[in-house]
Formats: C-alpha cells, structure tokens, sequence
C-alpha cells in the first residue's frame, strides 16, 4: 500500500508539473486560444476632446480673472489639446440681483479673458449667475435685454437650448434655471422638454448623446453639499432643494436611457462627483473658481473636467486641477473676518 501510494503521488505530482507548465505559457490563465485565433483588442479611435469649464464666476476682485485665465493657459497647453470647450454656466459672478453697470463690467470681462487667452472653440449652457436681474429688489432693471437676454448675448447663444453634432457624437445643452418669486428652481420648462423629446428622435442614427446643463439632473452632491441650500430634513426624509438638483430629473432618466445619451455634464455644485445608472453616466465636476475664489470648497480644488469622447460610444473622464492659490487684498480679508 505504501508503494502505492508513493506511486501515485509521484504520478499526480508529474501531472501538476505538467499543468502548470502549460498554464505558465498562457500567463497564468486556464482556457485560451492559440496565438493564431485569439483576437487582438483593438484600440479605441478618439473622436472628440473635450474641457468641462464651469462656474468660474469671474470678477475683478480676488485676481479671478487671473485665475480663469491660468485655466484657459492649462487648457491650451493639454496634449492632445482639446476640440471644444464647454463653459457649463455661472460664467460670470452674480448678475442676478445687481445693477447695470456691474452687470456690464463683469461681461466684459469674461468676454475679454476668453478673447486674449483662448483659442479653442467653445459653446455655453445658462447659469443662474447669468441672468440678469431677476430679484424683486432689482425689479427696476428689467430694461431691453434683461433677464436670460443678457446671457444669450454674452455667449452669443441664438437660444437658451440648442443642439450640436461633432465628432460624431451629438451635443443637447439644456437650459437648467426657470424663474419662481425671488429665485429659481431647476427643471425642463413644457416648450423644452417638447423640443428635447424631438431633438433625441431626429438625431444622426445612432450617434451617442452628451448632455450639458448648469443644475445637475442627478448628483450626489446635491445631498452632500453645504449647510443650506442643498438639503433638508424632514422626520425621516431628507428633502433635496429644487434649485440644487433637476425637479424633472427622473422623467429626463427614463427618456435619456431610451435615445442613447451617454453622459450628462453639469456643475452648480462646486463639487465633483461621478454616478451611473441604465447605461447613463451623470459627472458633476468641480468649479473653476473652487468656493468663489476663496480656496477649495469643502475639499474640491479650483478645477475642470476632461472628457475623450471615443468612436464606439464611451469615454473617459478626469478632472485637472490647474495651480491656482486662492487671493484676497487686506481691506477684503479684514471684511471677511469682520462677517464670520
């Protein structure tokens, strides 16, 4: 018996030699072709870069408009150097509840930094910053041009939504901020949400959608963003603010997974998240001007997103962070220590 035994062991001891001999020529894996059958992965064709900028709220004070200027060099300078930028809302820092002149002074200057440190080609969504006078405070400035007028002429925009092909994919920037009393809620108004449902159906067959708006349509920051605005809780509810997330967002989901949208882009947060569900990624990416040019917000670095968008209908995103230290005079630091 103990022959036996010894035989056996030495006979299955041969076979696992053997075996792992073999794996060993496959790399370690158990079941694979031949070198001549396997197929070779091959590599996915790029069609379109692109650079996610939002919420740079440029002003005078606080250096900002040095700052989106050294965003805009860090853009330039990527390689490969993006296609498209999209500037995804609150360009400029507050025009809804401040006079004329103000309101003048901060455009110009977000036109004039995008005309001296850009060269790439660029479309933009509406943000809430961008609407021009909208408060009952300022209701005396509701002159030719006011409201979400000034924004379609600061960025040239025809409309407040609007459509795009390139690179074979297909672009739908949504027009997130809808007036209610002294503010806004984020929502899909009836004649937008007509023209998205249209606009999904008579798209190039089977190009894969990205969609652009200001307010996230789903977004875990929504939950965890700040003290105030983003959330409630009520008993055992926790109640999202309608003006921190879409109010129409689970009606835009189902119609999203049904007409081949692949990414949903947003910001309004100031803070970066990524969520995924039927087949449609949701990325909120982090501010521009991090917590309105006074350093991260709650952790999030001054940043934007990058996005290569490829041929068969996926992509990659990172957000890039691009050096900037957070600036103030004294007279401004002495006011903030002043007001807690």
């Amino acid at each position: 018996m103990a022959d036996l035994d010894r035989r056996t062991f030495l006979a299955t001891s041969a076979l696992m030699a053997g075996s792992a001999s073999l794996l060993g020529s496959f790399g370690g894996r158990a079941f694979a072709q031949s070198p001549a059958t396997a197929p070779i992965a091959a590599p996915r064709a790029r069609a379109l870069r692109i650079a996610h900028l939002t919420d740079i709220h440029v002003q005078p004070e606080r250096g900002a408009d040095a700052g989106m200027a050294a965003c805009l060099a860090r853009v330039e300078a990527l390689d490969p150097r993006p296609d498209l930028i999209l500037f995804g809302g609150d360009s400029v820092m507050d025009v809804f509840e401040v006079k004329r002149p103000r309101a003048v002074e901060l455009g110009g200057l977000f036109t004039t930094t995008c005309k001296n440190h850009c060269t790439i080609p660029m479309r933009h969504a509406i943000g809430n910053h961008d609407i021009f006078g909208w408060t009952k405070a300022d209701g005396a400035e509701a002159t030719p041009r006011h409201g979400k007028e000034y924004a379609l002429d600061l960025f040239g925009m025809a409309k407040r939504y609007y459509s795009f092909d390139q690179g074979g994919w297909h672009f739908v920037v949504l027009d997130s901020v809808q007036p209610s009393a002294d503010g806004y809620v984020a929502f899909c108004d009836d004649e937008q949400t007509a023209w998205l449902e249209a606009d999904l159906k008579g798209r190039p067959a089977g190009s894969p959608v990205v969609v652009l708006t200001h307010i996230p349509i789903l977004s875990l920051t929504s939950i965890t963003y700040g003290k105030h605005r983003a959330r409630e809780t009520i008993g055992q509810d926790t109640v999202i603010s309608a003006g921190s997330m879409h109010t129409d967002g689970h009606s835009l989901h189902n119609l999203f997974k049904a007409a081949g949208v692949k990414l949903c882009l947003s910001g309004h947060q100031h803070l970066l998240d990524r969520c995924s569900t039927d087949g449609v990624t949701y990325i909120c990416d982090g501010a521009v001007s991090g917590a309105w040019w006074k350093g991260a917000c709650q952790g999030c670095p001054e940043g934007f997103g990058l996005i290569d968008l490829y041929a068969d209908g996926s992509f990659d995103h990172s957000y890039l962070t691009y050096g900037w230290s957070a600036r103030a005079s004294l007279l401004e630091r002495a006011r903030e220590l002043v007001s807690g």
